[in-house]
């Protein structure tokens, strides 16, 4: 094996985990907030408190569809553009977070949706840029097989 082809198999494996780990915390995170009544969150999570109830469901829901976004399209290799577009997604609800917890003087609050963030984009730059995911061939039927 040469060695440009253990970078790149180094990256792959690296971006997979990382990948994982992200999917994981926006799995778990996401669906916190898209399943638990608005009434449970709100004592812990005090953006519930200026929204709406829909907005906090589908905020929750934007995570949950991000860490499948993560994971399923590159896994599949259907589609798999959609795993760094995923994580720019991702990283925007992220800053968006950080954005919230500086109005409402909260700055201690906003490192964790930074650091999220930040691994989203990397995600999003290693899958673009470092070691894109190649979609799996699809057979080329002729008209004469159907």
């Amino acid at each position: 094996m040469n060695q440009q082809a253990k970078i790149s198999k180094s990256w792959h494996i690296g971006l997979w985990i990382v990948q994982i780990l992200l999917a994981a915390m926006f799995l778990m995170g996401g669906s916190t907030v898209a399943f638990t009544p608005v009434e449970v969150l709100a004592p812990k999570m005090s953006f519930v408190n200026y929204y709406s109830p829909l907005a906090v469901k589908l905020i929750g829901l934007s995570e949950v569809v991000g860490a499948l976004g993560l994971i399923l399209p590159s896994l599949l290799r259907i589609k798999p553009l959609l795993t760094p577009l995923a994580a720019l997604g991702l990283m925007t609800v992220m800053i968006l977070a950080v954005i919230y917890h500086f109005n409402h003087g909260e700055a201690a609050g906003s490192g964790f949706p930074a650091v999220l963030g930040l691994i989203a984009a990397f995600v999003a730059w290693g899958r673009f840029k470092k070691a894109p995911i190649s979609a799996k061939k699809q057979p080329i039927l002729h008209s004469n097989q159907f």
